[in-house]
């Protein structure tokens, strides 16, 4: 693939955009909040929408973002918490999901739906059943999962996500006992990553800051390397930076961006 081709085929965004520590680093200091979406769509085709998880809005929220973007936009959406965390009773929220996210659908300008289940939440044959719940709920649309726990990573979950047309999403997050390696794969025709930082100290009990984390041009030329290498089995390809504090995933964004589109990136 040429890296023309590469650029065109690799989206690269932020796990979300309206923090007030980004003013002064990625966005102008005196930026109004409803103007962060219009600047961002300036600089990126992407973004993941993290809020939902925490709150489902009223569709008019999603109707108003896209008349903040061009047409080339699209956005990955966060699946509520009671689909990843509780587990339990999750028809009423799931319907107010689906009808919120109706205008990225009928817009056609949603990318897919972010599944990311807890460190808690082990592999078994009952936990991949209810990936493939999950899946079944929120069709006809596109559903990305993102595991915790390391003990996902093995042939059962691989061959079932491909059966069942569910995306694996790889992690980049600090090298603990428990959590996953950096292994990047394909399960449908989109592959996805997300780069968490490899804050260690903070990564159990440190909250925001478990994200603040700047990648050097030697990590971030590693995740080229990865994202060239499985060009040729993916006909798109998404990297989300969760590193937010302070306008970290930004700055890392944009410079991912640089590199997608050097044929040498940084050559000394």
């Amino acid at each position: 693939m040429s890296e023309d081709a590469l650029t065109k085929s690799v989206r690269v965004g932020t796990s979300g955009y309206s923090f007030a520590d980004w003013k002064g680093r990625f966005y102008p200091n005196g930026i109004d909040k409803g103007k962060m979406l219009d600047y961002y769509a300036t600089k990126f085709e992407t973004v993941e929408i993290n809020s939902t998880y925490y709150g489902i809005p009223h569709p008019a929220v999603f109707f108003n973002m896209l008349k903040k973007v061009p047409d080339n936009f699209d956005f990955m959406v966060k699946v509520p918490q009671a689909l990843t965390h509780r587990r339990i009773d999750i028809t009423a929220d799931r319907d107010k999901f689906i009808n919120a996210i109706a205008p990225l659908t009928e817009a056609e300008r949603l990318a897919g739906l972010l599944a990311q289940f807890p460190y808690s939440f082990k592999f078994s044959q009952a936990a991949l059943d209810y990936v493939a719940f999950c899946r079944d709920a929120v069709a006809p649309n596109r559903l990305f999962v993102e595991f915790r726990h390391n003990s996902w990573v093995n042939r059962q979950m691989y061959d079932r996500l491909r059966v069942e047309e569910i995306g694996y999403v790889c992690v980049d997050e600090p090298k603990l006992s428990g959590l996953l390696d950096p292994d990047y794969f394909n399960t449908t025709d989109t592959g996805y990553i997300r780069l968490h930082g490899r804050n260690a100290e903070q990564w159990w009990d440190g909250g925001a800051l478990r994200y603040d984390y700047l990648y050097s041009d030697e990590e971030l030329k590693e995740w080229r390397k990865r994202v060239k290498k499985i060009s040729a089995k993916v006909k798109k390809q998404y990297v989300f930076f969760n590193n937010c504090h302070e306008g970290k995933a930004a700055e890392n964004a944009n410079k991912f961006i640089e590199m997608i589109g050097s044929e040498e990136p940084n050559k000394q």
